[in-house]
């Protein structure tokens, strides 16, 4: 039985799994592993889902991807390619959007303590928004823009006090926590007067992100009530009037038979809903909405394919442990938030399993394991597997542990794979040490 996470589409003639129409042997035998390799057209019709019910109701809008799941100069390409913005939270990521040749004028800069520099590098582009997220933020890029003699769009961070249904390490909506203007102690209408008094800013709108992975849509259908009535209460208080209302992303995806969230449509349907009869309570004109999803456009277009090497079998009717290439330096999750994946044999994805195992990563710590009770048929040195919706924080988060270099990056797409970051070499990842012995004291 096939996994359900796959479809018709996700095999070829010869059985084989099939990413972007390209063989995944293929792929393993092209571009080595472990290998991380993007269905591209799966990205595009989850960014066109999104849209279709934007423009279905008829609502003003913006879809603003969240590139910290994912950011390459190729998939920063993609997103214009396909018209939507994209968010930035440091000055490598927004580098990077620049070499892609992004447009800066859809591209919002987000984080808790950007830096001077990045604040200048951000002006000096003339990125599209600058999402402030404390008064420190505030007067530092006053005096960015008063040095650069020019202005900038901004949107004001707030946590609404609504906690998601999330893991607590990627909850980011409620009182307590480390992103935005509180509501509850004034902070939020603060911030508003003192920007308002800006002669360099402008308010664009406000924004609050409730969590990252979340399923149940009334998180966000209570944020995007509470935010309209931050705008209503705004343009009572003090006379502006929002232009948008961004509600932010963490739309859940599937990485489990298990898990059953809600299609990217509902999602958005209920926002609009909920903001819509807000709206009609509050009696302020319609804002723009604004949604930013970042996993939920990549991380089911991702797959990392493995070789297998070791196996170990322990007596006593414990799982055996099937090491592969990777591990916890290109997916980190496993270890970070017992995130859970599916895995298939590349080879033949149907093929009935025969055991459950424990896929083991090479890094030198016991809790390198990437999956847990893994079904699976007998494999064997030199096979290869394909762990399903890895698109997202899979590379943003690898890490060169073990001095481990980092693996290739590859989009698929109509049958055609290209590769869009290449592998990192062991001469790569000392490229930075200098020699202690040479350096004269």
């Amino acid at each position: 039985m096939m996994n359900e996470q796959l479809t018709a589409d996700n095999l070829n003639d010869a059985g084989h799994l099939q990413i972007g129409g390209v063989d995944a042997l293929t792929l393993a035998h092209q571009f080595d592993t472990p290998l991380y390799v993007y269905d591209i057209n799966k990205v595009r019709d989850q960014i066109q889902r999104f849209k279709h019910v934007f423009e279905q109701r008829h609502v003003h809008y913006g879809i603003s991807y969240a590139s910290k799941a994912f950011s390459s100069i190729g998939i920063y390409q993609v997103m214009a390619q396909e018209g939507i913005h994209t968010d930035v939270v440091s000055g490598g990521e927004l580098q990077t959007a620049i070499n892609a040749g992004f447009p800066m004028a859809k591209v919002a800069f987000h984080g808790n303590n950007k830096s001077r520099e990045e604040l200048e590098m951000a002006v000096k582009h003339d990125v599209g928004l600058i999402i402030v997220d404390n008064f420190h933020e505030i007067d530092l890029l006053n005096k960015v823009l008063q040095e650069q003699q020019t202005h900038c769009k901004v949107v004001i961070r707030i946590t609404p006090g609504i906690a998601a249904h999330t893991n607590s390490y990627i909850a980011t909506g409620q009182v307590d926590s480390k992103f935005g203007f509180d509501l509850q102690s004034g902070q939020a209408d603060r911030a508003l007067q003192i920007i308002l008094q800006s002669e360099r800013m402008e308010v664009f709108g406000v924004h609050a992100h409730i969590g990252s992975q979340v399923f149940d849509g009334r998180g966000f259908n209570a944020a995007a009530r509470k935010l309209v009535d931050v705008a209503a209460h705004w343009k009572a208080q003090y006379g502006y009037e929002v232009s948008s209302i961004n509600v932010g992303g963490g739309f859940g995806i599937q990485y489990s038979s298990l898990q059953s969230p809600m299609a990217p449509e509902d999602f958005v349907d209920g926002i609009i809903t909920a903001m819509e009869e807000e709206v009609q309570k509050t009696g302020i004109n319609m804002p723009a909405i604004w949604i930013e999803p970042g996993r939920s456009l990549v991380g089911p277009a991702g797959y990392t394919l493995y070789t297998v090497g070791s196996r170990k079998d322990i007596p006593g009717g414990y799982e055996p442990f099937i090491s592969v290439d990777g591990g916890m330096g290109d997916n980190i999750r496993p270890a970070l938030y017992q995130a859970e994946y599916e895995t298939v044999y590349a080879r033949d994805p149907q093929a009935p399993a025969t055991e459950r195992v424990r896929i083991a990563g090479k890094y030198c710590e016991s809790g390198d394991v990437l999956a847990m009770h893994q079904p699976l048929p007998k494999t064997h040195p030199g096979d290869i597997l394909a762990m399903l919706d890895t698109g997202a924080y899979g590379y943003a988060m690898a890490s060169n542990y073990n001095r481990n270099p980092r693996p290739a990056v590859v989009f698929a797409e109509n049958g055609e794979a290209r590769l869009v970051i290449r592998r990192e070499t062991p001469a790569d990842v000392s490229r930075l040490d200098l020699n202690y012995l040479a350096v004269k004291m």
